[in-house]
């Protein structure tokens, strides 16, 4: 195996193992639990899902040079914000808008993985060295977008996983 082919397998399995936390939440989690806040001020495990899930969309479509799959997604949704929003600096008013199923937000990230799969089992160390933002000091390679990205929803997933446990433990189902 080339190195090449080792770091794809190495991404591919990064996101997959993202995308099977996901499944797990969304598939094991009822309405009252998705929407469940610790305090008023809390995300709650829903959100914490669509914005991992936005982020991932639109980091990986800019890598990708493709529209985001949120595009397709965004009017199922029927969120009450900016068309581009990802949650990044909402408050809590607008963290508790996010009322949506689990079937969806598995449906949304689901298409948002194989967007991620697409993309990374066709990098090359060129595409990874790849500037994509020359604003920082150093400027942002798309390996440390995908890195940042990884870590962002991991990150959420933990929170989620986390939140969820709260909601069982005052006895949501």
């Amino acid at each position: 195996m080339s190195g090449t082919e080792a770091l794809r397998d190495l991404l591919v399995d990064s996101f997959t193992r993202v995308h099977e936390l996901v499944e797990g939440l969304t598939g094991s989690l009822a309405d009252d639990v998705l929407r469940y806040r610790p305090d008023p001020q809390a995300n709650t495990v829903a959100w914490l899902l669509w914005h991992l899930t936005r982020v991932e969309d639109d980091h990986v479509a800019e890598l990708a040079g493709v529209e985001q799959v949120w595009t397709a997604w965004r009017g199922r949704f029927a969120l009450p914000f900016e068309d581009d929003a990802t949650g990044y600096g909402q408050r809590p008013e607008e963290v508790g808008q996010v009322r949506v199923d689990a079937a969806l937000l598995a449906g949304y990230h689901a298409e948002v993985h194989a967007l991620a799969l697409r993309y990374v089992r066709g990098v090359d160390p060129d595409e990874l060295a790849r500037v994509v933002d020359a604003s920082w000091d150093p400027p942002v390679t798309a390996s440390a977008r995908l890195v940042s990205v990884l870590g962002d929803c991991l990150q959420h997933l933990g929170q989620a996983a986390y939140v969820a446990g709260l909601a069982q433990r005052a006895g949501l189902r």
